[in-house]
């Protein structure tokens, strides 16, 4: 199946970048590209593309802001998006997030990891990078806990659950998931969606953040 994509950067040799690695690989099809938050949103209303790589800063309407109007759209309620910054700033990160953002990558990540990114967006997981991640636990612990601290509703997970809470607390994405445990996509996206229910975690980035709490991951 082909992955439709759409680019957003005011930067056309980071453009340029991104254009190249997308048309490289046979499963992703670029159907446009944008400099600016005004541009994208008109772009992904008239494409629907299955993902769209944009940047944070962008002028005119900057990435955030484009991000918010584009999933307060229901009709572009499948297309997901991947934000990308040179900036590793908290406000960035936790507002992307809380806005319905599939992942965060730096842009000085592997060239790699755009691909991978937008192959693990589309099929409904998120990505953080890194870097992203050990701030996403920093914000929500607030300093560096001195001893754990296990979710109240821990107890309710089986181990195979417990398992998979430890391997999303490492950053790793459903498929990822089910290479180490060996199991199918589908049975580890089972498991993550039941530890969520349980922990009632509202997102992906707080079952990282439990994980880490609860000392599951060093």
């Amino acid at each position: 199946m082909t992955i439709t994509v759409a680019l957003a950067d005011d930067q056309p040799l980071v453009r340029m970048g991104l254009r190249v690695l997308v048309e490289a690989e046979d499963d992703l099809e670029l159907v446009g590209e944008a400099g600016n938050g005004h541009e994208i949103v008109d772009l992904v209303s008239r494409t629907h593309p299955d993902v769209v790589l944009m940047d944070v800063r962008m002028p005119l309407s900057d990435g955030l802001q484009a991000l918010n109007k584009i999933k307060h759209d229901p009709r572009l309620s499948d297309t997901k998006v991947v934000m990308l910054t040179t900036f590793e700033l908290d406000e960035y990160v936790f507002e992307a997030l809380s806005s319905g953002a599939s992942g965060f990558l730096i842009k000085d990540s592997e060239p790699a990891d755009f691909v991978r990114a937008i192959r693990v967006a589309a099929s409904g997981d998120s990505l953080l990078s890194p870097s992203v991640t050990r701030r996403v636990i920093s914000s929500f612990t607030g300093s560096r806990p001195t001893g754990h601290k296990p979710h109240p509703l821990l107890s309710e997970l089986t181990d195979r659950e417990r398992e998979v809470l430890a391997l999303v607390g490492e950053g790793l994405s459903n498929d990822e998931i089910a290479d180490r445990l060996v199991v199918s996509p589908a049975t580890a996206r089972t498991h993550v969606s039941r530890a969520m229910i349980k922990l009632q975690a509202r997102d992906r980035a707080q079952l990282v953040v439990i994980a880490y709490q609860a000392g599951l991951v060093s």
